[in-house]
């Protein structure tokens, strides 16, 4: 772990958002949940962001990065406690995105930077994925486009308006907070 971290992001701070999303009564058609939804997937991206910079300026080996990645993705990627449908579903949304920037880190980590394609392809071949029901190969590809703007390149937004809702949408959202994390890698403050 690199001498300037005590810790990336602690089970504790996932808890907290939690504790506040249990306290909320969240609508997401409201702009005031939207937004508080938004600031926890982008407070997890800006985690990862992170890591993946260590590592790029070799604070952090592979063995490292990787291990520090896997806690924060069995954090996250848990089954929260909520009792409240509705937050669990919308929980279970962000988690949906945050899945792509923890495959697109640990395959940048792992294999280096996709080269097959640009960020447009891969995004455009993972939902053509989906559409055939194949979803690992689906999240494959959505990860490749990750490791693209993880070295730099951008991911058009507009991307996901042409695409038919579902997975491939969520892990574009989640895709694009963390080439935001990685432009501003800014602590989102839980009581904003």
């Amino acid at each position: 772990m690199s001498e300037n971290e005590e810790e990336y992001y602690a089970d504790e701070r996932w808890q907290n958002w939690l504790d506040r999303l249990r306290d909320e009564d969240l609508d997401p058609e409201e702009e005031d949940s939207a937004r508080l939804l938004l600031n926890l997937q982008d407070d997890v991206a800006i985690a990862v962001a992170k890591i993946v910079t260590d590592y790029q300026d070799g604070d952090l080996d592979e063995e490292e990065t990787l291990d520090e990645l896997a806690k924060i993705r069995d954090t996250v990627l848990a089954e929260p406690d909520i009792a409240d449908e509705d937050t669990l579903m919308l929980v279970d949304g962000v988690q949906t995105s945050l899945v792509a920037v923890f495959y697109s880190a640990e395959q940048y980590v792992a294999d280096g930077v996709a080269d097959e394609a640009d960020v447009t392809e891969y995004v455009q071949a993972a939902a053509g994925a989906e559409d055939e029901e194949d979803f690992d190969r689906a999240l494959g590809l959505a990860a490749c486009a990750g490791t693209r703007i993880i070295d730099g390149e951008d991911l058009p937004m507009e991307l996901a308006d042409d695409l038919e809702y579902g997975l491939v949408v969520e892990w574009v959202n989640g895709l694009d907070s963390l080439q935001s994390a990685l432009a501003q890698p800014e602590v989102v403050e839980e009581d904003e």
